[in-house]
C-alpha cells in the first residue's frame, strides 16, 4: 500500500474513531443525565399521580418535616440502595417501565388509590434495606423506652416474622395520622345525635325483633328474631369454589335466637371501652364462673389502649368495630350481658351459617352462580365478572374500595340481617377444625363445634375477598400469632390485633325464659 493510500486509510479511520468517541461521550453524558434526571422527585411525580402523594410526603418526617430537617427522596425508599449495583439498576428499569406503562394505558379514575395506602401494597414497593442504609443505628440516644422495646423486638424477629421497618412506621414516608404506630390516647368521638342516656334495657317478653338500649349510654342497636329450623350445613361437592373444610354436609337443627342486625359498631364498642378500660386480665371463663350478672362481679376488665387508631381513619359510628381479639369480643358480650340483664354471646358456627343463609340453600342467600361473580379463572382475562346483583348484598373486593362499609349501603338477607357476607370476618364461639363437620353426627341439634383448639372460627369473608370466598358455607380460622406480628409488647396485647383490620363480630342473645317459645 502506497504512502498516499495509507494516509487516506488512517485519515478515514481516524475520522470514524473520533466520531465514535464523540458519540460515545454524548451517549454517556446523555445517559448519565437521563439517569440522574429520572431519579428526581419531579420526574417521579410525572407518572405518579396518586392523589395527595406529594402533599403527604411533604408533611412526613421524610419530606423534611422533622427536627433534623432531612428530606428523603422518592428513589431512596422505592428503590434498593444505589450501591447495590445491578440490583439497583434492574429495579430502576423494571419499576420505570411498569410505571410508564401504567401511566400511558390505565385510567387513573378507576385505580383503587385507597388500597395503595395499605401495608400489604407498601411492602412491595418499599425496600427495607434502603431504610437500614440510612438508619444504621436502631437505638439512638433520644429513643424512649417503648421505642427501645419495639426495636429490640424487630431486631430479634425481623427474618423470623418477615418484619419491615414500615410494618410499624408506615406513615414516615407519606404522612397519615391514622397510621401512626403508638398507643392511642383518650377516647375517640362517638355519635351525638341521640343525647338521651338510657336508664333501662329493653324488656323482651315475646319473640320478635327489638331495639336494645344499653343502660348508662346513649347507644342502641337492633336485634332480629331468628326463627328455629333445620338446614343443610356446609356446601355440596359440586358447589363452585368449594373447599374440603366445608363438608361433609349435615342436617342441622337450630333453636330460635336473637341476632344483631349488623356487626358490633364502633359506637357500641367505644361505650364498652370507655366504661371498662383498664389493665385487668380477667379471663372470660373466670367471669362466667362467677356469674357475669351478679352485682358483686362489677369489675369486668376492659381493653387497654390500642396502637394507633383501630378504625383506620375510615370513621366510626355505624362501621363495624375491628381489630379486636376473640377474647375482647367475648368480654364485650360479658359486659353487654351485665348491662342489659340478658345473655349476650358470640354465635355458634351453626347459628351463624343458618342466619346467613336466611332460609336458602344456595351458595349465597341471593340467586347467582359464584363463577359469574368471581374474578378467578381464565375467562376473567377477557370478560368482567357480573357485579349487578352481588354489589347490593356484599361488601367485597370489587366494591369496597379496600375498607369496610356502613350497613346503610348493603341490602339485608331474607332474615333482615345486613353484611352477613363480606365487610368483615365475624368471630364465632367455636374452636376451628378442618374436619369439624365430620366430628359430629349427620343429624344434630344446636352443635357447638370441637371442645378445644388453638384458633377460632371466623365466617363471612371480608371486604378484600373475591366473591368465591364470601359464600354462605365459606369458613376460615383466626390467625392469632400472625395477626400480632408487629405488636412489640411483652406480653402481647390480649385485646387488640396489630396486623389485621378485617375481623369483627356480631352478637347473639338467648331468648329470655319468659318468652312464649320458652314457655309453650
Amino acid at each position: 500500500m502506497g504512502s498516499r493510500s495509507k494516509k487516506k486509510f488512517f485519515k478515514r479511520n481516524g475520522v470514524i474513531l473520533s466520531t465514535g468517541i464523540v458519540l460515545g461521550i454524548i451517549v454517556m453524558l446523555g445517559g448519565h443525565y437521563i439517569y440522574k434526571e429520572s431519579s428526581t422527585d419531579e420526574s417521579c411525580q410525572i407518572c405518579h399521580i396518586h392523589p395527595h402523594a406529594e402533599d403527604s410526603w411533604k408533611l412526613s418526617t421524610h419530606g423534611g418535616n422533622s427536627p433534623s430537617g432531612v428530606r428523603v427522596h422518592c428513589v431512596e425508599c422505592h428503590l434498593p440502595p444505589e450501591n447495590n449495583g445491578i440490583k439497583y439498576f434492574s429495579a430502576k428499569a423494571k419499576t420505570g417501565m411498569k410505571d410508564l406503562w401504567s401511566y400511558l394505558t390505565k385510567d387513573s379514575a378507576k385505580i383503587n388509590w385507597e388500597s395503595k395506602k395499605n401495608l400489604e401494597y407498601a411492602s412491595k414497593i418499599v425496600y427495607n434495606e434502603s431504610c437500614k442504609e440510612c438508619h444504621t443505628n436502631l437505638f439512638p440516644p433520644e429513643l424512649n423506652d417503648e421505642g427501645i422495646t419495639a426495636h429490640l423486638y424487630y431486631d430479634e424477629n425481623e427474618k423470623k416474622l418477615d418484619l419491615q421497618c414500615i410494618s410499624c412506621h408506615l406513615s414516615v414516608g407519606h404522612y397519615d395520622p391514622n397510621m401512626i404506630h403508638a398507643k392511642m390516647e383518650g377516647l375517640p368521638a362517638v355519635k351525638t345525635d341521640n343525647k338521651e342516656v338510657y336508664t333501662e334495657a329493653t324488656p323482651v317478653t315475646e319473640f320478635k325483633n327489638f331495639t336494645e338500649k344499653i343502660p348508662t349510654t346513649s347507644v342502641s342497636f337492633n336485634m332480629i328474631a331468628i326463627p328455629g329450623g333445620t338446614f343443610q350445613m356446609g356446601s355440596p361437592e359440586d358447589e363452585p369454589f368449594r373447599k374440603e373444610n366445608e363438608g361433609p354436609v349435615r342436617n342441622v337443627t337450630i333453636s330460635p335466637f336473637f341476632m344483631g342486625e349488623i356487626e358490633v359498631t364502633w359506637d357500641m364498642y367505644w361505650a364498652f371501652y370507655a366504661q371498662t378500660m383498664s389493665e385487668g386480665r380477667i379471663a372470660p371463663d373466670v367471669i362466667r364462673a362467677n356469674n357475669a350478672t351478679d352485682p358483686e362481679v362489677d369489675a369486668i376488665s376492659g381493653p387497654t389502649p390500642p396502637f394507633g387508631f383501630p378504625d383506620q381513619g375510615w370513621g366510626g359510628i355505624d362501621r363495624p368495630a375491628i381489630t379486636m381479639t376473640h377474647y375482647a369480643a367475648e368480654i364485650f358480650c360479658q359486659w353487654l350481658s351485665k348491662r342489659t340483664g340478658k345473655h349476650y354471646r358470640l354465635p355458634t358456627e351453626a347459628e351463624w351459617e343458618y342466619a346467613a343463609r336466611g332460609g336458602t340453600q344456595t351458595p349465597f342467600f341471593f340467586e347467582g352462580n359464584p363463577k359469574k361473580f368471581s374474578d378467578q379463572g381464565f375467562i376473567r382475562k377477557f370478560f368482567d365478572a357480573d357485579t349487578a346483583v352481588i354489589n347490593s348484598f356484599v361488601a367485597y373486593a370489587k366494591n369496597s374500595n379496600s375498607k369496610s362499609m356502613e350497613p346503610s349501603k348493603i341490602s339485608p338477607n331474607p332474615f333482615g340481617l345486613k353484611n352477613m357476607l363480606g365487610n368483615v370476618m365475624e368471630y364465632c364461639s367455636d374452636w376451628y377444625a378442618d374436619d369439624a363437620y365430620a366430628q359430629t353426627p349427620t343429624d344434630v341439634t344446636d352443635p357447638k363445634g370441637p371442645e378445644s383448639g388453638t384458633e377460632h372460627v371466623v365466617r363471612g369473608g371480608d371486604f378484600t375477598n373475591d366473591a368465591a370466598d364470601v359464600r354462605c358455607a365459606s369458613r376460615a380460622a383466626s390467625q392469632h400469632d400472625n395477626w400480632l406480628k408487629t405488636d412489640p409488647q411483652q406480653p402481647k396485647s390480649i385485646w387488640w390485633y396489630s396486623d389485621t383490620k378485617s375481623v369483627g363480630f356480631r352478637v347473639v342473645c338467648d331468648m329470655p325464659e319468659q318468652t312464649p317459645e320458652n314457655n309453650p
